[in-house]
């Protein structure tokens, strides 16, 4: 993230933020429970704790594995789910605080990208609908304006005007993604949150549809939050990446930086394992155990269960966030660790 990003004011950012899923007893299970059953409410902890910022303009990577957390992270930087704890803020205002027009005006401002478009396309609607809807009920567009509106944003978006009266099934995957990408950008918005935008889609059309992100991007001025799995997207497409696992940030910084210099075990293993054309004779060897159940995280670090470099502080003191360079951020034990072995190591020998 570069220094002028960084003197802004975060259009969106996250504090302290946890989103839990409950699902409480039902009857049978209640009347179970009064013959000694000792059944309890299941907590899923999807979200825990979280801080993150995203300035305007900027491209925020946000990866991790299928479980970690980062779609419900994204969709509640979006608005469209509320934090369990914590509060979201909208240029330094909590979305809790926003009432009328404010609150509208953020709504419109913020919108999704989803991975599956066709399950996210009205399939009974036309594309002029399913585009042309919302700008006409905000009235950013008057109804007898709205067929030129339409056609010229799915032309932006690579898609002949003619397909305006057609439905989503008569379209491909990478076609349904661009009426998607022409729905969230009929509102004018700022934020795109993209939610694996390109995972459902063969590497040739990700290629174009990424390509199209970043072309809207400098047309409109746009600020991205990614969402995605695949470490090669992010490294050639955005500012800064973010690393999830089970629920936290453990490890934030520049692309070159991360890939270079990775802090937490956790990026350490990802990126060790990404598939390399100079190096074809290594074997793969996955992150050892299994990703632990969100319903019962365990305590400390939540990667130790898994890390190779776990010691006994690790099982019970969660690690907070803390700067290693200039804008490079990891949760690790081993870094407080690696910090005091330097001083010791600079310190005067006593005389």
């Amino acid at each position: 993230m570069t220094s002028s990003i960084r003197q802004t004011v975060p259009l969106v950012e996250a504090v302290n933020v946890s989103r839990r899923f409950s699902r409480k007893l039902d009857y049978a299970e209640r009347i179970a429970n009064l013959f000694g059953a000792g059944l309890e409410e299941k907590t899923v902890h999807a979200v825990d704790k979280v801080n993150l910022a995203v300035y305007p303009g900027e491209v925020v990577g946000l990866v991790g594995e299928s479980g970690c957390g980062k779609s419900t992270l994204g969709r509640v930087m979006a608005g469209i789910m509320p934090a369990s704890e914590g509060e979201v803020r909208w240029k330094r205002k909590p979305l809790t605080a926003l009432q009328g027009e404010e609150r509208r005006a953020m709504r419109l401002s913020a919108q999704m990208i989803f991975q599956d478009p066709m399950s996210t396309l009205n399939p009974r609607k036309r594309v002029i609908d399913l585009i042309g809807e919302a700008p006409k009920v905000h009235g950013i567009v008057k109804g007898r304006d709205v067929r030129d509106y339409v056609a010229s944003l799915v032309e932006r978006v690579g898609l002949d005007a003619s397909y305006l009266d057609r439905y989503p099934h008569q379209f491909s995957g990478g076609q349904r993604q661009r009426i998607g990408i022409a729905r969230a950008l009929a509102v004018k918005p700022r934020l795109l949150v993209c939610d694996e935008s390109v995972a459902a889609l063969d590497v040739s059309i990700q290629a174009q549809i990424l390509n199209l992100f970043m072309d809207l991007k400098r047309e409109f001025g746009l600020t991205y939050l990614f969402i995605s799995h695949d470490l090669g997207v992010v490294k050639h497409i955005c500012d800064r990446v973010v690393v999830m696992y089970l629920g936290r940030v453990v490890e934030s910084a520049t692309p070159d930086e991360l890939f270079d210099n990775p802090k937490h075990p956790y990026t350490q293993a990802l990126i060790r394992e990404l598939p390399s054309v100079t190096d074809r004779r290594r074997v793969f060897t996955p992150i050892k155990g299994e990703i632990p159940s969100p319903l019962h995280p365990p305590p400390g670090c939540h990667f130790h269960p898994r890390c190779p470099m776990a010691f006994d502080r690790c099982h019970a003191d969660r690690p907070a966030l803390k700067e290693n360079a200039d804008g490079h951020v990891s949760a690790c034990h081993l870094n407080d660790l690696a910090a005091h072995q330097a001083t010791n190591a600079t310190a005067e020998p006593a005389i």
